[in-house]
């Protein structure tokens, strides 16, 4: 796996600002040497000269902060040799061998580091044999410095092989979590999600099932890698939860073949215990989905596992490795996976308790005013006859009856366009709102607004605007109030929207919160579920027949 993006950059940039002090370690080190004061003119200046230059990236990387700016490894190895020809000090050259071993490890790898860290070792202290310092009767310790050295080497090449790797899971992990956005729709977001594992593990396609508790159902999207179109979910009954999901959730699994027994390898997730019994997905259901090979883990809503992610038919074997930084993958994503999932259901409530609304208010007024206009109808056809001049006042009272329903289905469809709001159009959108609200119904409305300029995003504004009307339209109809107070202010760190009348009130007795409304299936569906879209807090107080208290708090920032 390789990254570029800015977890690998804040890596390159620590070597960049550890190279000049490794150069200040080293030229201090050739000062404590005594004879570099008598011939180490050389590897002065040369040590001197890598400081400038090492400062000089730092003030580079300093001033171009958003471009990509690291010397290659073979750059501080050409330093590391020509310093180690011109040092009298062996102790001095260690500082920046050990920097090479560790920069080795983070742009290339484990591998290729321990092969430079053995050949720069035997540089380092072969030097003092081909010098003639060394005497046999010294071998052992210079046995023993070599394996020291070599070590050490290693050491700091695995280090920087592992803040690659940590560097590169971190970049990998945040970009398959930024997938997953509500704005880009579900399908959409899960589409490059197995995109995205697909590729990373050279698989030929991903899968994730999803177990939706309240309908009794799994949902199922299969992407075959490379996959442009928008994927629609196989939608099915709860009773396959074994095939799809398997009979142990808490397995992580892997199946290179599927064939006959197969050969597979997996273990509990909870305690990494290898499996006596691996679960399968029945052979009717692998027809009918076509795969080979799978390898799959759960992933959590809280802490209860919902469904499980596939990777289908590698284009090599899966390894045991493979399996744990899925398992890793699966667990970073259970979160944003849970509020992806949770939107969508509030989503579907909201827009349910929508139409349920609009139904309730077809029922209640328009539907309800054409049953009577039939019945007059009726009831006129009969008496046109005998007296006509009393069929023709009725007929135009009927003629204005059927003016105010069609101004008021007028204003019905009006209201369910979709809104555009903005923070500078928010005021008077709801002065406006007001006015027409005063022109149509005998209750009066005092509107309060304790701010000139509200900074809020477009968003928040919107859904202040339509909990707003939407409450205004619910007492115009439902409550029976005289009078209404609504005030909206807000400060530094929220906004607030309160509306208040002296209406009947709601069935229920005392101040509630939305959740709170949520358990005990009461209060307006459409205002809590706008509300907490925003990450808002709704609060309802009701007095029956004396009236009621709608507030919500957003916060800001």
């Amino acid at each position: 796996m390789s990254s570029q993006g800015p977890h690998r950059r804040h890596f390159e940039r620590q070597l960049t600002y550890a190279r000049p002090v490794i150069a200040l370690l080293a030229l201090l080190a050739l000062v404590d040497h005594s004879a570099a004061l008598r011939a180490g003119a050389w590897s002065y200046a040369f040590l001197l000269g890598y400081l400038l230059f090492a400062l000089g990236m730092v003030a580079l990387q300093q001033a171009f902060s958003r471009r990509e700016l690291h010397l290659p490894v073979a750059v501080d190895l050409a330093a590391f040799l020509i310093f180690l020809f011109l040092s009298p000090s062996q102790t001095a050259a260690w500082f920046p061998f050990l920097f090479v071993a560790f920069a080795a490890g983070g742009q290339w790898g484990m591998r290729p580091s321990v092969f430079l860290t053995g050949g720069c070792t035997l540089a380092l202290v072969l030097r003092p044999v081909v010098q003639g310092e060394m005497h046999w009767a010294r071998v052992i310790g210079w046995v023993g410095l070599m394996l020291t050295t070599f070590a050490a080497g290693v050491g700091l090449a695995f280090l920087g092989d592992m803040s690659r790797r940590y560097t590169d899971e971190n970049e990998f992990l945040s970009r398959l979590a930024s997938t997953l956005q509500v704005e880009r729709g579900l399908a959409e977001s899960l589409r490059i999600l197995l995109n995205d594992l697909a590729e990373a593990f050279q698989a030929e396609g991903a899968m994730l099932a999803y177990r939706e508790q309240e309908l009794e159902r799994i949902f199922l999207w299969n992407v075959r890698a490379g996959t442009l179109e928008r994927i629609v979910p196989m939608n099915l009954p709860i009773a396959r939860a074994d095939g799809i999901l398997m009979d142990d959730m808490d397995a992580s699994v892997c199946w290179n073949s599927t064939e006959g027994k197969g050969q597979g390898f997996g273990w509990d997730r909870r305690n990494g215990k290898a499996l006596e019994r691996l679960p399968r997905i029945p052979g009717p259901t692998q027809k009918e989905l076509k795969f080979r090979s799978l390898m799959t883990v759960a992933f959590d809503e809280g802490e209860t596992a919902v469904g499980r992610v596939y990777l289908l038919d590698g284009k090599r074997a899966f390894e045991r490795e493979d399996l744990r930084w899925f398992e890793r993958i699966a667990r970073h994503l259970s979160g944003p996976l849970e509020n992806l999932f949770l939107l969508r259901h509030m989503r579907a409530r909201a827009i349910e308790g929508e139409r349920s609304r609009i139904s309730r208010d077809l029922h209640d007024g328009i539907l309800q005013t054409l049953l009577s206009i039939e019945i007059q109808l009726d009831v006129m056809r009969r008496k046109l006859p005998g007296a006509p001049e009393q069929a023709a006042a009725e007929l135009a009272s009927l003629q204005q009856t059927v003016r105010n329903e069609s101004g008021e289905l007028r204003r019905m469809v009006t209201d369910l366009r979709p809104l555009r709001v903005q923070s500078a159009d928010l005021t008077e959108l709801m002065r406006g709102f007001a006015e027409r609200f005063r022109n149509e119904c005998t209750t009066g409305l005092d509107l309060l607004i304790n701010t000139t300029d509200i900074q809020a995003s477009d968003r928040v504004c919107r859904e202040i605007f339509q909990i707003y009307r939407e409450a205004l339209n619910n007492i115009k109809k439902h409550a029976k109030a005289s009078h209404v107070v609504v005030k909206l202010s807000q400060d530094d760190s929220r906004i607030v929207l309160v509306v208040d009348d002296n209406g009947s009130g709601f069935s229920f007795a005392g101040r509630f919160s939305g959740d709170e409304l949520d358990r005990l299936r009461l209060g307006p569906i459409s205002i809590k579920e706008r509300t907490r879209t925003v990450g808002g807090v709704l609060t309802v107080e009701s007095n029956p027949g004396h009236g009621a208290r709608l507030t919500v708090e957003i916060a800001l920032g």
